[in-house]
This record gives structure tokens, C-alpha cells and sequence, in this order.
């Protein structure tokens, strides 16, 4: 009897190969004794070679901001609601509702506090936050669809998107509730000032 020969390690699509490193990121950040984000730790991890991960990413900055980007594009979804201050709103709801997770903190405070790299990984990076930003413009190019005149892409950042960001980054939750109204009033030119919800009054039998 001939000894069995151990099968072949199966080989993943490019997707799950995506799927895992993603997962592996994640949970490199997410060790509590601190474990290196590096690409040979991330490949290691996901079960890949990290010359699949280099050749499809080019940097740990890059692979980085691909997951983030990733994770921002399914949790931050670009509803149509019909009107510009709708879709807006539904927008920042959406970021409220991530950032509000230990995940979505995590991996936006990750890629804010990781060092800059070369002007190559720094290119790169910046490369796959253009898609964020391109997902902001789809917004202003439907509200222009319909007639309305949205602000500049410029104070969108500034006014709605930063303040979202910052609050991730120093780890600060916003209001659960009331938020996403306050900013994007302010942003359209509006002057309403957030009113924290009132708690029911309790009452005391005399």
C-alpha cells in the first residue's frame, strides 16, 4: 500500500484571496496584545503568499486604506431618497451608525495614525480614497439631476464628512441621535443648533 499523498492546497479566486487578507487586517488590528500590521503578518494571517499581497496592493498603506474604503462603501451605502438634503442626511446617518462601532473606529483611526510612507504608498493611498470621494460627487451629480444646486464638494468634506472623521479618529461618539440633521443643516445654510434629546421627566408620587 503506497502512503496517501496529501491533497493539493486549493487555490483561492482573487476575491477570496481580497475577502481574506481584508479579514486578516482587521484582526491584526484587533489583537489586544498588539500584533504588527505588516504584509508578511497580514499574508501569514489570511494564508496567503505575500507576494500575492504586494503584487495586488503594493504597500501596507494601500492595503489599508483599501479596507477601510471597502468597509465605508458597505456600511456608509448612498441611498436615493429623492432630494439632496435626504440623500445627505441618510449619508451622515449611515456614518454615525459605523464609527458608533468599535470597527468602524478602529480601522479609520488606523489609517489616520499610520505612518505616511514613501510619495509611492502615499499615492497609492490616496488613489483608493478617491473612490470615497467619487461616491460623495455621485450625491451632488444627482442632486443636480433633479434641479437642485448642491454645495461644493469642498464644503461637503469640510462640514460633513471631517467632522464624522475626527470623531472617529479621537475616538469621540457622536450624539446618538440628532447629528447627521445638525450638520447637514448647517452645511445647506442653515444656523439650527444641536439639541441633545430630552429624557422623560420622572415623576414621584407625593
Amino acid at each position: 500500500m503506497t502512503p496517501k499523498e496529501p491533497a493539493p492546497r486549493q487555490r483561492k479566486s482573487p476575491e477570496q484571496v481580497r475577502s481574506a487578507v481584508h479579514q486578516a487586517v482587521i484582526d491584526l488590528l484587533s489583537d489586544p496584545e498588539g500584533a504588527d500590521l505588516t504584509i508578511p503578518a497580514v499574508a501569514q494571517r489570511a494564508g496567503v503568499n505575500h507576494t500575492s499581497v504586494y503584487r495586488r496592493w503594493g504597500s501596507r498603506e494601500a492595503l489599508l486604506a483599501d479596507v477601510v474604503v471597502t468597509r465605508l462603501e458597505r456600511d456608509w451605502p448612498l441611498a436615493d431618497t429623492g432630494t439632496l438634503r435626504g440623500d445627505l442626511t441618510a449619508w451622515a446617518e449611515a456614518g454615525v451608525a459605523s464609527i458608533r462601532t468599535a470597527e468602524g473606529r478602529l480601522l479609520i483611526r488606523a489609517v489616520a495614525l499610520s505612518m505616511p510612507g514613501s510619495a509611492t504608498a502615499q499615492g497609492e493611498r490616496a488613489q483608493q480614497f478617491q473612490r470615497r470621494l467619487g461616491a460623495i460627487e455621485r450625491i451632488r451629480d444627482r442632486a443636480v439631476a433633479r434641479g437642485e444646486v448642491p454645495p461644493p464638494l469642498d464644503h461637503i468634506l469640510d462640514q460633513l464628512v471631517a467632522p464624522l472623521y475626527l470623531r472617529a479618529i479621537f475616538g469621540i461618539d457622536p450624539p446618538a441621535s440628532g447629528y447627521p440633521d445638525l450638520l447637514v443643516e448647517r452645511l445647506l445654510g442653515g444656523t439650527a443648533a444641536f439639541q441633545p434629546p430630552r429624557e422623560p421627566e420622572k415623576t414621584g408620587r407625593r
